[in-house]
């Protein structure tokens, strides 16, 4: 049975919107008009999107990560008590209470409803499913876990959201001083610092010269910012437009790969995301080579991603996937040891799953280092550029001073 959306207006004369299961369009408005209500619009509710420039910053057929974890959540806890698939689905729209979610949850509903598995269903709406959820869903129906599946499923999601969450509340307080510092910079260059320098502006070449720098950066922040502002906008541009070509963006994600620090904060999180996701389809019952082709897809780093296809091949061909992983560079040892052991003792799902609670664990701590050093770091530079400015202005009062009092 498919779903509609429907806007009608109520006995009251306001506008409603929502979703309603029918045969057809006509029943919906049947429905509507049986309620008192006058229908204004019905649409049967679609998974696929546009291509447009507009569809890619909607919410249609989107889930975001906290409610994509909330409905897996959901959906396991009442497939657990032995509910059939289609009525927990539809248990799980009447609770999400976002029009979106009902859209997306009643649309993969339908598709169930007409005889399609819940992972077909799920393909219908890729934007808020992705491969590796409609794989792991696919090998939970085959093996006849789906409630298990979806339970590790959920585990697996919310992990992933309260750690982007904890990152996002640590960034907070350093980006803020960060931005706050910039506003006081420009403001004190391109306001108080004019002021303050009229009085030196007739004697500017007998000036000490941090004075002199200070009056010739301020003067390039009053008359040139705003063609500082349009190189930095070109740029960013010129480098949004350049990622878009497929070899610049893997020379760029190679750099970054190779970098000290951040090179390895990258490979620490992609080997994190990379071992969890096989753990849940290792278990799920999903072979190896396929389930290393679907987890490359978590992997963000495009040097990265080539290095875990290019160990699938490997596995393919019959080799080990420790010594493949080695081989490639890309990934922590301690992660590739682990993976070893899994291997030798026949518990690779366990050892894969061991290996990405301490890659995230490894992950955290530094992460919380760095964040935790930011603020201090950041207070630090703000001091340090305030203190020259103070000093370039009092410089030439403190030699005005020594010449008077030589005097």
């Amino acid at each position: 049975m498919p779903a509609f959306e429907y806007r009608a207006l109520d006995d009251r004369g306001k506008v409603r919107k929502g979703m309603l299961e029918a045969d057809s369009n006509r029943q919906v408005r049947q429905q509507l008009r049986g309620q008192g209500w006058v229908p204004l619009d019905v649409e049967e509710a679609h998974g696929k999107s546009g291509d447009g420039l507009l569809s890619r910053f909607s919410r249609q057929g989107r889930l975001s990560a906290g409610e994509l974890a909330l409905v897996t959540r959901q959906l396991s806890t009442l497939l657990r008590s032995g509910m059939p698939v289609e009525q927990s689905l539809a248990a799980v729209a009447r609770q999400s209470g976002r029009t979106h979610v009902e859209r997306v949850i009643l649309g993969v509903r339908s598709k169930v409803m007409e005889g399609h598995s819940l992972a077909a269903s799920l393909a219908e709406y890729p934007r808020a499913f992705s491969e590796m959820f409609r794989a792991t869903v696919a090998a939970g129906e085959q093996s006849g876990h789906l409630e298990q599946v979806t339970e590790q499923l959920a585990d697996y999601l919310e992990t992933r959201q309260d750690t982007g969450r904890t990152v996002m509340q640590s960034l907070l307080y350093p980006g803020f001083i960060f931005g706050f510092s910039i506003l006081i910079i420009i403001f004190l260059m391109t306001y108080v610092v004019p002021r303050m320098m009229e009085v030196f502006a007739r004697h500017e070449e007998g000036l000490p010269f941090l004075t002199r720098l200070l009056i010739g950066t301020s003067d390039f922040f009053r008359d040139w910012i705003w063609l500082v502002a349009l190189v930095i906008a070109a740029l960013i541009i010129g480098f949004v437009r350049a990622m878009r070509q497929p070899d610049f963006r893997m020379a760029v994600h190679q750099r970054l790969a190779s970098m000290p620090l951040i090179g390895g904060l990258l490979r620490a999180a992609d080997s994190a995301r990379l071992a969890s996701t096989l753990g849940i389809l290792s278990r799920s019952g999903v072979p190896l080579v396929e389930a290393l082709a679907i987890s490359s897809q978590v992997v963000t780093n495009l040097a990265i991603r080539d290095a875990v296809k290019d160990s699938a091949a490997r596995v393919r061909e019959g080799g080990s996937l420790s010594k493949a992983m080695e081989r490639s560079g890309h990934f922590p040892m301690m992660m590739v040891q682990m993976i070893a052991s899994g291997e030798s003792s026949g518990e690779l799902d366990r050892m894969l799953t061991r290996a990405a609670e301490y890659q995230e664990r490894e992950l955290g701590v530094v992460v919380n280092t760095i964040v935790g050093l930011l603020g201090p770091l950041m207070l630090l530079l703000m001091a340090g550029l305030v203190v020259v400015i103070v000093l370039a202005m009092m410089l030439p009062v403190l030699e005005m001073n020594a010449v008077f009092g030589l005097d």
